[in-house]
């Protein structure tokens, strides 16, 4: 049993002039444990992003306060490779490209400083080939550099295609449904879903919308406004989010910083 525990974390990132700190997470509290599917929603600008890039130890993001552990372990201690094989991962928002590193390269390089060595190759060709045909990526993707010149969804499908084949313990997904198609959509859904199942992974998928909800079904669903955690409940906070939006939520922030 895997857990990340946050606790009470504060975060700051850097003015635009570079003089002063402005705060975005505000005592943000959250547990995600194996097996567990927790979504956490909230309109633009409330700090989702901002909370994966911290966990994931993005250097623009300034931890002031509060802890993050991983099974006991302070990750807030750890650098970014280091998160990595401990058995975190993030899958962006915007993927970024790498010219001159094929996927193939960079696969197996990743693979290989997760799992310790590196994997024999025959068997290792086999399992990206599978994992490549669950996503519907076409083999020739393997040869091109990392997301030079992808769509949006196919830098989606790669995203997921990393986390088949790196079997994290806590998979964080910062809108991995943002610029999908229906079609990607179930594609990228069904890989996250079936690496829940096969590793007992945790997962936290932040999102604006509830529509990867239909595919990706989470047991804990939870409000972000301002910062912090607004609320926290069961599918049915889905529901009433999707009927009513973030209306009721973002007036309570309001009316608690007023």
């Amino acid at each position: 049993m895997t857990t990340l525990e946050i606790k009470d974390l504060h975060v700051s990132v850097a003015a635009t002039d570079a003089t002063d700190e402005i705060p975005i997470l505000k005592g943000v509290d959250l547990t995600v444990k194996s097996g567990e599917t927790h979504a956490l929603m909230g309109p633009n600008g409330s700090g989702k992003s901002t909370l994966s890039y911290a966990i994931a130890g993005h250097p623009k993001y300034t931890v002031t306060s509060g802890s993050i552990t991983l099974d006991g372990q302070d990750v807030l201690e750890m650098t970014v490779d280091e998160r990595a094989r401990a058995g975190l991962f993030l899958a962006m928002q915007y993927p970024v490209e790498v010219p001159g590193v094929s996927m193939s390269n960079f696969l197996r390089t990743a693979a290989t400083a997760v799992r310790g060595e590196a994997p024999k190759l025959r068997h290792w060709v086999k399992e990206v080939k599978a994992a490549m045909d669950d996503l519907d990526i076409d083999p020739s993707f393997s040869e091109r550099s990392v997301n030079e010149g992808f769509s949006g969804g196919e830098k989606k499908r790669h995203e997921i295609l990393q986390l088949s084949l790196l079997k994290p313990k806590i998979a964080i997904l910062d809108e991995t449904d943002s610029g999908l198609d229906v079609d990607a959509l179930r594609v990228v859904s069904d890989g996250v879903n079936r690496y829940a199942q096969e590793t007992n992974g945790g997962v936290l998928l932040i999102t604006h919308y509830t529509r990867i909800l239909r595919y990706i079904q989470p047991q804990f669903v939870h409000v972000f406004v301002g910062g912090r955690i607004a609320e926290s409940g069961g599918p049915e906070l889905a529901d009433e989010l999707e009927e009513n939006g973030y209306v009721r939520f973002t007036q309570q922030a309001a009316a608690a910083s007023s």
